[in-house]
């Protein structure tokens, strides 16, 4: 059998942007809206070079995912880069006392290579279901400024603006602190709104203290019809046990699973009953191959498959799956943002305006991921480089 190309070494870029009227809010609080305020944020970017000149390229957010590429790059130099199966299996071995980080970093460059390499994009190599991806507008946490998200009744003008702009659904994520019944009124707010126009969702990114005001909050939402309701509170969505008592108090259904790491953790936490749709994310799960097997596992409980995030690679494997519902476009808000680096130079780039009139963005077409990343600004903001050979 003629072999693949092989891989000859790794390259890691670390590399600052400015997000436009975002600042810190101080040591250990996250960064929020300030009119006027300028902040840097850093992204990574990763190539993985072959002896066929094939190069993977892959740019994500997760700095920490690619310090992890140091303790695995010798499981993947001198390997096919088209043995991915056996590169996911030795890389999740080896990165088990570390949550499995630098795993699907890894695995997205070696599926750009194979498209490079096939001639095809990534999407039709993993079998192909759909070219255009029906999207919801995913927001910032809320704030306590004017003119950002600061009311329920600034999220309903939000909203509005969103569905002018053809996105069919709305996800909430509310203030990190404050009262459940301010998140409450924020829910119902925005579902007298714009409720039968969109699709609405809630996620609380783990808030809630208690499984209390966790149900409080699920009650609203019942009340509102949401569509799904996300890590509600603040085991951080690891207990399964907790969220199936949850379910039996709630009626809206429960997105769960973005907090625990690949395969047989998401299939575990399905069978205890702990959630009703699934969360998987190629960063977090081993890459393409590692959400396509968290896909065909729900396909075959017949749950459906939510893909974290936004970029190509969450684009392509959404694109070859049944059991998925919505494309995330994360994260947005009025008057800031972009959240990440703007470097996608051939039209297949993610932010408020990339949504189609017909509420769904394309999937990329060209041979592997499909993007062109811009390496000149990379290089340019360039604050780290690592190289593996």
């Amino acid at each position: 059998m003629p072999r693949g190309p092989i891989v000859t070494g790794i390259e890691v870029y670390e590399f600052k942007f400015d997000v436009q009227n975002i600042a810190p809010q101080g040591r250990g609080r996250p960064s929020a809206y300030v009119k006027g305020a300028r902040s840097s944020r850093t992204n990574v970017a990763l190539r993985v070079h072959t002896d066929q000149g094939i190069t993977g390229e892959y740019v994500n957010s997760r700095v920490t995912d690619a310090a992890a590429i140091r303790l695995i790059a010798d499981l993947v130099i001198d390997r096919d880069a088209l043995e991915r199966e056996s590169i996911y299996a030795e890389t999740k071995r080896a990165t088990q006392q570390i949550g499995r980080l630098g795993v699907g970093l890894i695995d997205i460059a070696l599926w750009d290579i194979a498209g490079k390499f096939h001639n095809a994009p990534i999407f039709q190599l993993l079998g192909g279901h759909r070219r255009r991806l029906p999207t919801y507008a995913s927001t910032w946490d809320g704030d306590e400024t004017p003119g950002g998200l600061s009311t329920p009744e600034a999220y309903a003008d939000f909203a509005e603006r969103c569905l002018d702009l053809g996105y069919p659904a709305y996800k909430m994520h509310p203030w990190r602190n404050g009262p459940v019944e301010r998140d409450i009124d924020l829910a119902l707010t925005v579902a007298k709104r714009v409720g039968g126009k969109m699709d609405l969702m809630w996620d609380a990114a783990c808030k809630y203290e208690t499984l209390a005001d966790a149900v409080k909050m699920g009650h609203a939402l019942d009340e509102a019809e949401y569509y799904w309701y996300e890590d509600p509170y603040k085991d951080t969505g690891m207990s399964a046990f907790g969220h199936k008592k949850l379910r039996q108090l709630v009626k809206t259904p429960l997105l769960m699973t973005e907090f625990v790491r690949m395969l047989e953790p998401h299939v575990d936490f399905a069978l205890a009953e702990g959630t009703d749709f699934l969360r998987a994310d190629p960063d977090f799960d081993g890459g393409i191959t590692g959400v396509m097997k968290i896909a065909h596992a729900g396909e075959g409980l017949g749950l459906d498959v939510e893909v974290h995030a936004s970029n190509a690679s969450r684009r392509h494997a959404m694109a070859a799956m049944r059991n998925s519902n919505y494309y995330e476009m994360a994260l947005l808000h009025p008057d800031a943002g972009p959240h990440d680096a703007q470097v996608v130079v051939n039209g297949f780039g993610d932010g408020l305006e990339a949504i189609g009139r017909d509420g769904c963005v394309p999937v990329p077409e060209g041979p592997g991921l499909g993007v062109e990343y811009d390496w000149d600004y990379i290089t340019k903001n360039q604050t780290a480089f690592v190289e593996y050979k």
